[in-house]
């Protein structure tokens, strides 16, 4: 198999740091262990920057764009046309992403991967436009091999490479049906499982959702076999390029956090694809998305919100970054036991 840059292992978290960081959460004025998760957040930010004391300052959000051709099977409340109408409100800043990004004070893009319709360029456009959408997957694979590498590609190249954390974020009407697929195919799960509400669709648009899938799995059963596969046969540009980008800001040492439904399909291919970039991901909330849940286990993820959310975009990774800055003040910022002149127990 050729050895593609997406296969070159990440390199592990600072050890010296995380003992470092760990020593120092022992000598703060609090019983041991009392800030629960916030302490591991900040400990694993200390090796993801190999320093003491942490910030995040530098916040890449970047929302990646495209139609999906499985829209045409009746798996969306939505019609097709609102994915380029959506990508035209986050550069009006009228979207959610697009406030909470504003409120972090990040660096936001929109990168259209590939909508159905052209779209103007546009301050805080990347647009690459790939193609006009995947394929119909219930017809073909969603997919050429050749344009899955170059969305995979795409993803890598809108990294910052000095960001101090990475956003992803997703816009496409119909792919929470490719997400579904993606969970069916990686966890072994029917569709049953896998297939939610998504926009909002009845009892109808699930069943449509399911049957999309099963007719899927029937035509590509021979070409499901690796994760790269199932991107190609399954998935969406903008998934891919997501895909693409944990994996590169791995390889970049910027830690990325995991957004939602979406967005972890992504990370389920990326971590299947090339398992090093797992130590680089802290993954935000868990979504209303029903089997969500199933892979933040298979990621052994802890998610830092449980908000009800689906909305998608990167919403819930625009809210759970207070609870991060949170976790590094406290660390950078609280007495030691001898500083503040307190008996240690």
């Amino acid at each position: 198999m050729t050895n593609h840059w997406f296969h070159q292992d990440a390199a592990d978290p600072d050890s010296t740091a995380i003992n470092s960081a760990e020593a120092h959460q022992k000598l703060l004025t609090k019983p041991a262990g009392s800030l629960g998760y916030l302490e591991e957040i900040a400990i694993d930010f200390c090796g993801w920057q190999a320093r003491n004391t942490p910030q995040i300052d530098d916040i890449q959000v970047c929302v990646f764009a495209a139609d999906h051709g499985v829209c045409q099977q009746g798996v969306s409340a939505f019609p097709q046309e609102v994915t380029t109408q959506m990508v035209y409100n986050f550069l009006a800043g009228g979207a959610a992403i697009s406030v909470l990004a504003k409120q972090l004070r990040a660096h936001f893009s929109v990168v259209n991967m590939g909508l159905a319709r052209s779209i103007e360029d546009a301050e805080g456009l990347v647009n690459l436009a790939l193609a006009p959408g995947t394929n119909d997957f219930t017809q073909g694979p969603a997919m050429s091999y050749e344009l899955m590498l170059a969305a995979l590609a795409a993803g890598r190249d809108q990294l910052k490479t000095d960001a101090q954390l990475f956003i992803g974020g997703d816009m496409g009407i119909a792919n929470t049906t490719s997400a579904s697929a993606i969970y069916s195919l990686i966890l072994n799960q029917s569709p049953e499982t896998t297939v939610g509400p998504g926009t909002g669709v009845d009892a109808a648009g699930i069943g449509a959702k399911q049957k999309a899938l099963y007719q899927a799995f029937s035509l590509h059963a021979e070409h499901n076999n690796s994760p790269l596969d199932i991107l190609r046969t399954v998935g969406g540009l903008e998934i891919a390029g997501l895909c693409g980008a944990y994996i590169a800001a791995a390889q970049a040492g910027v830690p990325v956090l995991v957004d939602g439904f979406i967005t972890t399909a992504a990370a389920l291919l990326a971590v299947q694809i090339n398992p090093s970039c797992r130590n680089w991901m802290l993954f935000a909330h868990k979504s209303a998305e029903p089997a969500h849940a199933l892979a933040l286990s298979e990621l052994r993820a802890r998610p830092l919100l449980d908000l009800g959310m689906r909305l998608g975009e990167g919403s819930g990774a625009g809210v759970a970054v207070a609870v991060i800055r949170s976790a590094l003040a406290l660390h950078n910022e609280m007495a030691s036991f001898a500083d503040a002149g307190v008996s240690a127990a």
